[in-house]
């Protein structure tokens, strides 16, 4: 049986090294249409509230030319709601977002934000987003984001990408397995991502339920070496070797 799993390359790196200068090269939306001709299956962003790499510009120029899909990685606030049901990207992917952090340090807590999730997945499914909820692999976090009405989870693997030790990644890969299962017995799909490179995919690749693996900083790092055309089909050749594609 041939288990497709898809690959969305996160740019936003390549907006952040646009932003080091302030000027307006390399573009992001130029990085997608690379991506997308090198064989990825989506495209995403992550719209902050300060701003500090992808502008609102870049989104809505993306909307229009993105083939594949569109995920926007948004904090549950008013206004990226309220922008998200403006550009309409295809999948919604909410996360905790801190003042200062580097990237996103942790999934989002759905049990204590619970009616802000609830209202923010009701708001934006009804305008026809699937949405997807970043969470740690924790079967309560899980159940809450079916709670709150969410089509997906993007399971947390910033652990198990970060594990010192064989014991320590094999611990971390087993609490995502589970994960992955409860996920799938609740209805959930299931996407992936955090710290996910081309040495650490392949047995994430082969969780249960997996759809969708979502990667953004080692493929831009390692496109710096190979090209962004060649890192992006090194992680393909890593999907289509674990999962038969």
């Amino acid at each position: 049986m041939i288990v497709v799993v898809r690959l969305s390359v996160n740019v936003d790196h390549v907006a952040t090294l646009r932003e080091a200068r302030g000027g307006i090269e390399p573009d992001p939306v130029a990085a997608a249409v690379i991506c997308e001709l090198a064989g990825a299956d989506g495209i995403t962003v992550h719209l902050r509230g300060d701003r500090r790499h992808i502008k609102e510009r870049d989104v809505r120029l993306l909307r229009s030319i993105v083939k594949t899909e569109l995920n926007l990685e948004m904090a549950i606030t008013e206004e990226m709601v309220n922008f998200a049901l403006e550009v309409k990207p295809d999948q919604c992917t909410l996360v905790p977002e801190r003042p200062g952090e580097r990237t996103t340090e942790g999934g989002l807590d759905v049990i204590k934000n619970m009616e802000a999730v609830k209202e923010a997945v009701k708001r934006l499914r009804e305008a026809g987003i699937r949405v997807s909820i970043f969470v740690e692999p924790d079967d309560e976090q899980i159940r809450a984001a079916k709670e709150a009405g969410a089509d997906r989870v993007e399971l947390n693997t910033r652990a198990y990408s970060e594990a010192s030790t064989l014991e320590e990644r094999e611990m971390e890969l087993e609490r995502l397995n589970h994960a992955a299962h409860v996920a799938g017995e609740l209805g959930l799909g299931v996407n992936a991502g955090h710290g996910l490179n081309v040495r650490n995919l392949g047995p994430v690749a082969e969780l249960p339920n997996l759809l969708e693996v979502s990667i953004g900083h080692s493929i831009i790092s390692r496109a710096v070496f190979l090209g962004l055309e060649g890192a992006v089909k090194e992680i393909l050749e890593v999907l289509r070797r674990k999962t038969g594609q």
